[in-house]
C-alpha cells in the first residue's frame, strides 16, 4: 500500500521523463544519500572503511564501465584490468611529473589515457564479436601486463617495480584518513553514476542498446555501428580508468602491476552478470556482493566447522569462494539472467499492485 503512486500525476514531458518515476523512488533515494554522507562517517569504524565501503565505492564505479560496454553495447570485454591498470599508472605519471597538478585532474587524466587505449583495442569490435572479441580484449590484459612490468618509465624508474602516492588533497581538503577517503570515493561515485545514467537514457545510449540487440538492424535504421562501439568503448574505459587510478591512489596507495591482473577483469565481469547486465543499480549489487561474500565466508565457514567438528583451513575457504562464485553464476545464467536488479525491479513492481495480484 506504501508504494503506490495514487495521485502522482506527470504532467510535464520532464517529469514523465525523469530518472526515479515515483515520490517514494526520489525520498527512498534521498535518505540513503544523507545516510551515506552523515550517519555513515559517524557510525561505522575504520575497518569497515578500509575492507568494506571504500573498495565497494570503486569497484562499483569499475562495474558501471564495465556495464555500459557489456551491458548496454553488447561488446564482451576481458580487458577490464588492463584499463585500470592505464588509468591508474597514467594518473600517477601526471601527479607526480606534472607540478601541482589536481588530484581530481590526476585522476581524470588517468581516466582519459585508459579511453584513449580501449578505443584502440575497441577497433576490432568493427569487424568480430563474441569469442573473438573477447579474446581481442584479452589481449590488452597480457599487453598492459607486460608494458607496465617491463618499461621502467610508467614506474619512475623505481626499481622494485611498485609505485606509491602521498600527500593527497583536494583544495586544501587532505584525504589521508579512512573517513575523509571514503567521502572522497562517495562523492565521486556518485557523480559518476549521475552521468551515467543520463547518458545511457539519452541518444547515443539508445544507439548502443540498440547495436546490443541486433546491430545489423541497427545500422539499417541509419546507427552508426563504428560511432556506437568505438563511443562505448572510450566511454567505458574512461570511467573503468578513473575507478582504477582511484583503486591505486585511494585504496591501495602503493602497487604493482599485479594489482591489475585478469583476475581484476573476470571480477569484474563477474560483478556484472551478478549485478545485472544493463543495469546501473545492478553494478552497486554486484559490487557489493563480490566485496561482502569473501568476507561473509571468511567469518561464516570457521564457525560451520567448528559446529560439525571439521577445521577448514584457509586454503579451504579461498576455494569454497571460488566454487561458490561459479556456482552463482551459472545460477544466474540459467535462473535470472538480468542479476539482482531484475529481482529488485520484480519486487518494486509486486510491492507497486500489492496485496492485489493483477
Amino acid at each position: 500500500m506504501f508504494y503506490r503512486e495514487n495521485g502522482q500525476f506527470k504532467t510535464t514531458y520532464s517529469k514523465d521523463n525523469q530518472i526515479f518515476g515515483i515520490a517514494q523512488d526520489r525520498y527512498g533515494i534521498a535518505l540513503l544519500l544523507l545516510a551515506a554522507f552523515i550517519a555513515v562517517p559517524m557510525l561505522a569504524s575504520d575497518y569497515m572503511f578500509k575492507a568494506i565501503l571504500v573498495p565497494f565505492l570503486i569497484l562499483s564505479l569499475a562495474a558501471i564501465g564495465v556495464n555500459i560496454l557489456v551491458g548496454y553495447c553488447g561488446q564482451i570485454s576481458l580487458g577490464s584490468g588492463a584499463f585500470m591498470a592505464v588509468g591508474a599508472y597514467a594518473a600517477y605519471n601526471f601527479f607526480v611529473r606534472v607540478d601541482g597538478i589536481p588530484l581530481i585532474a590526476a585522476l581524470l587524466l588517468g581516466g582519459v589515457c585508459a579511453a584513449v587505449v580501449g578505443v584502440f583495442f575497441g577497433i576490432p569490435s568493427l569487424r568480430v564479436r563474441g569469442l573473438y572479441l573477447a579474446v581481442a580484449t584479452l589481449a590488452a590484459q597480457f599487453v598492459c601486463d607486460w608494458a607496465f612490468l617491463r618499461i621502467k618509465w610508467f614506474t619512475n624508474n623505481s626499481t622494485s617495480g611498485s609505485v606509491s602516492v602521498a600527500d593527497m588533497n583536494v583544495m586544501g581538503w587532505s584525504i589521508n584518513s579512512p573517513v575523509d577517503k571514503y567521502l572522497f570515493c562517495l562523492g565521486m561515485v556518485c557523480v559518476f553514476a549521475l552521468l551515467a545514467k543520463n547518458l545511457v537514457r539519452s541518444a547515443i545510449g539508445r544507439e548502443w542498446m540498440a547495436i546490443r540487440d541486433m546491430d545489423v538492424a541497427a545500422a539499417v535504421i541509419g546507427i552508426r555501428p563504428m560511432y556506437a562501439k568505438l563511443s562505448a568503448f572510450a566511454v567505458s574505459s574512461f570511467i573503468v580508468g578513473v575507478a582504477g587510478a582511484m583503486w591505486g591512489f585511494v585504496y591501495l596507495g602503493a602497487w604493482e602491476p599485479a594489482a591489475f591482473d585478469i583476475n581484476r577483469s573476470f571480477q569484474l565481469l563477474f560483478m556484472v552478470i551478478i549485478g545485472g547486465m544493463g543495469s546501473i543499480m545492478g553494478s552497486f549489487f554486484g559490487a557489493a556482493f563480490i566485496v561482502i561474500l569473501p568476507i561473509f565466508l571468511n567469518q561464516f565457514l570457521p564457525v560451520l566447522g567448528s559446529l560439525v567438528g571439521v577445521t577448514i583451513s584457509t586454503a579451504g575457504i579461498a576455494h569454497t569462494e571460488i566454487m561458490v562464485f561459479g556456482a552463482l553464476i551459472v545460477w544466474f545464467l540459467i535462473v535470472e539472467p538480468h542479476g539482482l536488479a531484475k529481482l529488485w525491479s520484480l519486487g518494486k513492481q509486486k510491492l507497486r499492485i500489492w496485496p492485489f495480484p493483477h
